[in-house]
């Protein structure tokens, strides 16, 4: 219907922009964009760029950014890049991150290595053109057919001008290959009860004034888009009626690639870009539609607790601090026909109300994810005891893996002072502590993208639970850590009963701690962060077998 033969193989581009609001799907779109053309035949890769001075996300608030994403090179990005990891089914890498500190930062090391040939270099049009020579390194770095650009933010933001500059300069350049697509809001007042598109009009407005008109706008809304709200932005917004794109809300996240094909936008998307797309899905589509299908028919429940320090916003709980960690029991559960029902649980509860773990028992499976710092940890110290002492399935990431040591260590061992040094270093028994390499860091204040980051290998053991649910002897697992288990005190701990099973190729750095089966039906533990490497056609082994725990819990 929309489809036109291209006649140049040109890379495309395609910008995604957010409209009236923030927090409404800009990065989920990306990823459905792109993976709908993928299931057209192209090769895709995607970028995120954050207005943002930070060089990376690793420094920012999870309970004011969301999760950091950690990739295999070690880069700490923002959440939508395990986003379009996910739908994408690839790994992506640096290239496919740049923040407004990090252009800023190339600017000036340029400059200063005179490859400006002594010209004054300005924010215009230097910025952009950065911003434009890192998009087009990372299309030919994953030899793209098109690449899709979320600008973070909205329009209308001082932090994201120039990156809208970017990309009209790329417009001008290449007017066939460069597309836009507006992600806005419309919002159903309650005591007006009828959909307004003002807002909408306003960012379409805003837009333009950076020189660009957008060709095609998803309109995120609690409902459907009827045909008056339609013809209203099509009229008002200069763009077809048939390229206004309903998006409601939906159950599932893995639904908007179907949702966006009913309304044909890979077709438009091939017929404004010239783009040579098959005329259907390739075949490895089905499995994605095999994946949904499963979402919806899967009714069995089991009820898994997130146990975590980042919940609290305000007077809100903010789930994205743990995105990875729920899309990837999703996975899992969804593998298993199950219908997985989440429930945060703010660590702090239980340091005020001790009692209150007795409440767990009602749960299939617990989970605790990663962190930093004192907040919350004795209440999951006790949430961890629990679990291991009423064998209750438990899978610990990262700092749940020290914070399991530190209780055995307290409650096995009876080392009652048993800690980590990043909470008090004057313990007597420190089961964790500072990682070598690290130590002259944090002396000098050295902070930013210092951590043990990226991929590393693990050896795991024989007889083990690790070793039956990765049915291989060695891994590749993404690390974000300072801190390990103390060498000094292995043995001890091993020798009362808790398993090391997964190790470092040289042996120093405990990788998975675990109990036997013959103690606890799932009790295991993981430095690295599993949860990464998850996709929804392929979910992660350990979380797989934590889920297969908890379903032979609930029966």
């Amino acid at each position: 219907m929309f489809f036109t033969k291209k006649t140049e193989e040109n890379p495309k581009y395609i910008f995604v922009v957010g409209g009236v609001i923030s927090g409404v799907g800009k990065g989920i779109t990306a990823s459905s964009i792109a993976k709908i053309l993928q299931d057209r035949g192209l090769k895709m890769t995607a970028i995120k760029i954050d207005p943002y001075i930070n060089l990376d996300a690793g420094t920012m608030n999870p309970t004011e950014h969301g999760e950091c994403f950690v990739l295999d090179d070690g880069d700490e990005t923002d959440q939508d890049m395990g986003n379009y990891e996910r739908f994408l089914n690839t790994d992506l890498s640096r290239i496919n991150y740049m923040t407004t500190g990090r252009v800023y930062e190339t600017v000036i090391h340029k400059e200063r290595n005179l490859e400006y040939k002594g010209k004054c270099v300005e924010v215009v049009p230097h910025i952009p053109m950065e911003v434009i020579d890192r998009i087009e390194a990372a299309q030919k770095n994953a030899e793209a057919d098109a690449v899709v650009i979320e600008v973070g933010g909205t329009v209308g933001e001082y932090q994201n001008m120039l990156f809208l500059e970017a990309a009209r300069m790329m417009k001008l350049r290449h007017p066939k290959d460069v597309a836009f697509v507006m992600v806005s809001y419309l919002p159903v007042p309650s005591k007006v009860g009828e959909m307004k598109t003002k807002p909408t009009q306003h960012a379409v407005r805003t837009l333009n004034g950076s020189g660009i008109q957008p060709d095609i706008i998803i309109a995120r809304s609690n409902d459907p888009l009827d045909e008056k709200r339609k013809e209203k932005l099509s009229l008002f917004c200069n763009i077809p009626f048939g390229r206004v794109i309903s998006a409601p809300d939906v159950d599932s996240i893995y639904d908007i690639p179907a949702n966006f094909e009913k309304e044909h936008l890979s077709d438009m998307l091939c017929d404004i870009l010239f783009m040579t797309c098959k005329n259907s899905r390739i075949k490895s589509a089905e499995e994605w539609d095999l994946f949904t299908n499963r979402i919806h028919s899967s009714t069995d429940e089991i009820n898994i607790a997130v146990v975590g320090k980042y919940f609290d916003t305000g007077n809100y709980v903010l789930s994205d601090a743990y995105i990875s960690v729920i899309e990837a029991i999703r996975h899992a559960s969804y593998g298993q026909n199950r219908k997985p029902v989440l429930t945060w649980i703010n660590a702090v509860d239980f340091e005020a109300d001790p009692k209150k773990v007795q409440e767990l028992s009602k749960y299939d499976g617990i989970i605790v994810p990663g962190g930093f710092g004192a907040r919350g940890i004795e209440g999951l110290i006790s949430v961890i005891q629990y679990a291991r002492e009423n064998k209750i399935p438990y899978f610990g990431l990262c700092y749940g893996m020290q914070l399991a040591v530190i209780e055995y260590a307290r409650h096995k061992l009876g080392w009652s002072d048993a800690s980590t040094r990043e909470v008090n270093p004057s313990a007597s028994h420190l089961v964790i502590d500072i990682m070598a390499s690290q130590k002259n860091k944090l002396d000098a204040n050295n902070y930013g993208g210092t951590m043990r980051l990226g991929a590393y290998e693990a050896y795991i053991g024989k007889d083990t639970i690790a070793r039956e649910a990765y049915g291989s002897e060695t891994v590749s697992e993404r690390h974000r850590h300072r801190y390990e288990v103390n060498s000094k005190y292995v043995a001890d701990i091993e020798k009362a009963g808790l398993v090391f099973s997964g190790k470092s190729p040289d042996g120093t750095l405990m990788e998975i701690a675990e109990l036997p089966k013959s103690v606890h039906p799932f009790f295991l533990a993981t430095q690295f962060h599993p949860e990464f490497k998850s996709r929804p056609l392929a979910p992660h082994k350990l979380f797989t077998a934590f889920v297969k725990a908890a379903i032979e819990r609930k029966k």
